[in-house]
């Protein structure tokens, strides 16, 4: 009884995720009103939910240890390289807050959210049993939502600022306010092009999530026997469906995660020659379009002043690092630090920012220089755009190293679990240019898969 409720929660869970920035910015809009920062207590939902589907699974633990003794069934209590793995960099982060001075209970509270909730919630959901029935419910769930994610970001594209401004996103595009609400949507700079997030709170966090059911989707339409059923052409439509989402949100990170699950799915699925011959021919088209698409919309396709910050702030990183190669504690970086920073937009050289004057609460700069505000310098956040990188900045080597042993093991022993191995391969290389593990949805979403397959 006590494992089916938790499981259906953990289904709930898991079919809301998506909706939370959604969810969350209207209900703001109702109870306080346009222009408000989304409501702490609202936003807290799905840590509330995960904290009783662990507290039901810890119940599941405790109850039954006799029975589980003269079953000869493993212990809950016994530890592997995983729990050890996920104590150390606890240990670690206790450790930096305890001895680093200018550590602050808001800064390892926000780190701690980002960073070790996920993990905590592996380490016990991993401890009791996961039926075949949820493994089966969890994946149609997710073709479900992510169908309705798509289509409904796709009907946002030509939507009005004031369909947006009624249910309480931020006038202005393209910006993260702390104490404001959501930005709608997000322009590629230089160009009007709106990029696609749906339900979620920015572009990039939609393609790293649509990886998840995309990793399903792409085991089962490479495993199809034939086209001609009903169930098997509606796999097809979702799946073009979900392609040209993931173009729309341009975020390449994802489009690079998409390519791998292919690349892996048509691996396992075909014949070697036929999907070697596919390979080279989808490479070569994807090079090409490549090209083509960077000479003739340079601003859309190569985004000059995104990639730059994507090579700057890796070494600025790194720079960090070596300065304190035993870290800064949580939330020194990443998400964590952009909210306990002022917010900071960077605009290529000769850009025009007289438009920034109507927020001056952001710190604006043009190039090297910054331009607003003049009366002070601005306290920007580290973002190295890397995960992996993040968590050096904030638990230092011994940290980056065991969360990078942490992720080469979970994907070796996934190695037979074709749709666990695909999500969570495609988002751990999205992780290597993003903060591809901040989102909730993806982050809860993967981790909960895994620990059901994983499961002691």
């Amino acid at each position: 009884m006590l494992q089916r409720l938790r499981e259906s929660l953990t289904l709930i869970l898991i079919a809301l995720l998506p909706f939370h920035a959604l969810f969350v910015t209207l209900g703001t809009r109702v109870l306080l009103g346009p222009g408000h920062a989304p409501m702490q207590a609202l936003a807290l939902w799905k840590e509330m939910l995960l904290g009783l589907i662990l507290f039901l699974a810890l119940v599941e633990v405790l109850h039954p240890l006799f029975d589980r003794a003269r079953a000869r069934v493993p212990s809950p209590f016994s530890i592997d390289l995983f729990d050890g793995l996920i104590v150390a960099l606890l240990g670690i982060a206790v450790v930096l807050f305890l001895y680093r001075p200018w550590m602050t209970t808001t800064g390892f509270v926000l780190g701690f959210k980002y960073d070790f909730i996920p993990l905590i919630a592996f380490l016990i959901l991993r401890r009791v049993p996961w039926s075949i029935r949820f493994r089966t419910h969890v994946e149609d769930v997710l073709l479900a939502v992510a169908g309705i994610v798509a289509l409904y970001g796709l009907l946002t594209i030509l939507a009005p600022k004031g369909y947006f401004r009624l249910l309480g996103y931020s006038d202005a595009h393209s910006l993260y306010l702390p104490n404001g609400p959501l930005a709608a949507f997000q322009q590629i700079s230089g160009s009007g092009i709106r990029r696609i997030q749906s339900t979620f709170s920015g572009p990039n966090q939609m393609g790293i999530w649509l990886l998840i059911p995309f990793s399903i989707l792409a085991t089962r339409v490479f495993h199809l026997k034939r086209l001609r059923s009903r169930s098997s052409k509606m796999m097809v439509a979702l799946g073009i469906l979900l392609l040209v989402a993931l173009m729309l949100t341009f975020s390449r990170s994802a489009w690079i995660g998409t390519f791998v699950i292919v690349s892996f799915a048509g691996s396992r699925a075909l014949p070697k020659k036929v999907f070697r011959d596919a390979f080279i021919g989808i490479v070569s088209l994807a090079a090409i379009a490549g090209v083509a698409a960077s000479l003739i919309a340079p601003q859309i396709f190569l985004r000059a002043t995104s990639t730059r910050e994507h090579i700057a702030r890796p070494l600025r990183a790194i720079h960090e690092m070596v300065r304190y190669p035993l870290g800064f504690g949580l939330g020194a970086a990443g998400p964590a630090a952009n909210r306990t920073h002022e917010p900071c937009v960077y605009l290529e050289r000769g850009a025009d920012a007289s438009w920034a004057k109507n927020s001056p609460q952001l710190c604006v700069f043009v190039g090297p220089t910054q331009v607003q505000p003049t009366e002070h310098r601005c306290d920007c956040a580290l973002l190295p755009e890397n995960w992996y990188l993040q968590l050096g900045v904030e638990l230092g080597l011994p940290g980056m190293l065991l969360s990078l042993a942490l992720t080469a093991l979970v994907l070796w022993r996934l190695r037979k679990s074709e749709v666990a191995f695909l999500l969570f391969l495609s988002i751990s290389i999205a992780a290597l240019f993003l903060h591809a593990w901040e989102d909730a949805a993806a982050a809860y979403t993967a981790w909960l898969m895994v620990a059901a397959v994983l499961s002691l």
